[in-house]
């Protein structure tokens, strides 16, 4: 569930409590009730409702619900939640009707009636956001099912692309005249690519690591092909132990700066892979030859699919004078 009230959320709200601060209106003044509480008590409830159902939707339910399934823990909490706002709130409207503490009689009664006055407070708007929220997940999850069917038949047919295994073995034929040592690792080197793509095909997330080795002998057929028409630097700055990421998205980007960027001769395209906490950076320069491959973002366009289910966080991309750079999630998945 998507924890960060989003601009619809927040309009609901508005509404709701835009129209039970009217009605409250319509009944203080029936009552004729005091212009200090007019400007205290509905600003202070809505305040205090809003604060208390960020607090269920952003902590309390992801941690109690989704995350540890502790639903008693998760009772016990909200009960006490709800009962210290709602008892707050009715404290505020004591006193700024002119009411003292001291007049309370039965303090268990004054709690218990703190607690029916928070789930009025609460219950509704929080009910409807989680509704809202659980409505709009179904329908993430079914789009990013839907794509993720798509990307494991790209997937697989990339796998038997045979232009990828036609210029590799143009590679190798003339390896084996010129240079026999470096045509058995390039052999090498193609097997254990196609092991890893056969091998992690069903895998939703692989780990970070795993993803690194695949990308070096991915990088070692591009330089063997195109000598010294690309440079690579991968940056390790964090361990990579127990951390993930979509499976294949090295390959992908990686094989986006070879698409579209073409050297001149002169100068190298040159391509940093920088691994920071949270995030890994591709980085390349751009090339000056404008290139004839149409580009329709498809392989970034699926990895942001994938993003939706698997991070809070999005993909981010830079596309700049010099230098084109996408920054991916790095998942660390808890159990």
């Amino acid at each position: 569930m998507n924890t960060k009230l989003n601009k619809s959320d927040w309009v609901i709200l508005a509404l709701i409590y835009g129209v039970t601060i009217l009605l409250g209106c319509i009944d203080y003044y029936k009552e004729g009730n005091k212009l200090i509480e007019y400007l205290i008590d509905f600003p202070s409830t809505a305040f205090l409702s809003t604060v208390l159902i960020l607090v269920f939707i952003q902590k309390i339910v992801p941690t109690f619900l989704v995350h540890k399934k502790a639903y008693l823990q998760f009772f016990i909490i909200s009960l006490i939640l709800l009962t210290v706002v709602g008892t707050l709130e009715n404290l505020i409207g004591r006193l700024t009707s002119g009411g003292s503490l001291s007049t309370i009689s039965n303090y268990f009664t004054y709690l218990q009636n703190g607690l029916y006055n928070a789930t009025d407070m609460v219950g509704f708007p929080l009910g409807v956001l989680l509704m809202k929220k659980f409505y709009e997940g179904q329908q993430d999850l079914l789009e990013v099912q839907k794509q993720q069917k798509e990307n494991e038949l790209k997937l697989l047919r990339s796998q038997i692309d045979p232009h990828f295994l036609f210029n590799n073995l143009n590679t190798l034929d003339s390896l084996i005249d010129t240079n026999p040592i470096k045509a058995k690792e390039y052999i090498n080197r193609l097997s254990l690519i196609y092991r890893y793509l056969i091998k992690t095909k069903d895998a939703e997330v692989m780990e970070l690591a795993n993803e690194i080795e695949f990308a070096k002998n991915y990088i070692f057929l591009i330089q063997t092909r195109f000598a010294d028409d690309y440079e690579f630097k991968i940056e390790e700055n964090i361990s990579l132990v127990d951390k993930f990421i979509p499976t294949g998205s090295l390959l992908t980007l990686l094989e986006n700066v070879v698409k579209h960027n073409k050297s001149d001769g002169t100068s190298a395209i040159k391509t940093t892979i920088t691994i920071n906490k949270g995030w890994l950076i591709i980085t390349n320069s751009k090339s000056k030859i404008k290139s004839t491959n149409e580009s329709f973002g498809t392989g970034l366009d699926n990895l942001k699919a994938r993003y939706k289910l698997l991070s809070d966080e999005k993909i981010q991309i830079h596309n700049m004078d010099a230098k084109f750079e996408v920054f991916i999630p790095i998942i660390t998945l808890s159990e």
